[in-house]
């Protein structure tokens, strides 16, 4: 699924069109990662958590040559899914619909 079908999937929910929904959605990425930037932590209740943690510097290796590398520190965002989302995405398949999450 690419950015292009959640638009379409929106548009069609609720009735906006396909460029008020991209707006929409283009707003809620920049946001997110926009606070993600700041540090902050994004908790969506039911779906999950997004935050971004510290990697530690480490050494690694050139697969190609062998050759060991030092690979500086950086931050990562990370997700942690929901125990809902976890359990909507283990049920049944006959249980599954995009409103019943």
């Amino acid at each position: 699924m690419t950015k292009a079908d959640i638009i379409a999937i929106i548009a069609e929910g609720t009735g906006l069109t396909k460029v008020e929904t991209a707006a929409v959605v283009d707003g809620f990425i920049a946001s997110l990662s926009y606070s993600l930037k700041q540090g902050e932590t994004v908790e969506l209740r039911g779906f999950g958590t997004f935050k971004v943690v510290d990697r530690k510097p480490r050494i690694g290796r050139n697969p190609k040559t062998g050759e060991e590398i030092e690979i500086p520190s950086r931050k990562v965002p990370v997700f942690k899914s929901s125990r809902d989302f976890r359990d909507y995405i283990n049920a049944p398949e006959k249980d599954m619909d995009i409103e019943g999450f």
